[in-house]
């Protein structure tokens, strides 16, 4: 997934620092294995709370919109699996 998805006019209202937050994300977590990622967003949820980054339950639904328009088939099946973890609150 590139960038795209943070010029999609749905997301024009949400803060760029959050957008960049969420992109530099999906590049850091890219090649981990499934024993990585859990560690790897505990860290995440860490610095978000020292960068005093938080969504609403709308700024996710909309961001989560305006990424899966974007995604291979491939994205999608991480973006859910990650919108999986969000509803259960790691």
């Amino acid at each position: 997934m590139g960038t795209d998805w943070m010029d999609d006019p749905a997301v024009a209202h949400i803060d760029r620092a959050k957008l960049d937050f969420l992109q530099s994300l999906v590049f850091d977590s890219k090649n981990l294995t499934k024993e990585q990622m859990m560690p790897f967003f505990m860290a995440v949820i860490q610095k978000s709370r020292e960068r005093n980054i938080r969504f609403s339950k709308e700024e996710v639904d909309i961001i989560s919109s305006a990424i899966r328009r974007h995604s291979s088939n491939e994205e999608l099946g991480m973006i859910d699996k990650l919108m999986k973890l969000r509803e259960n609150k790691i």
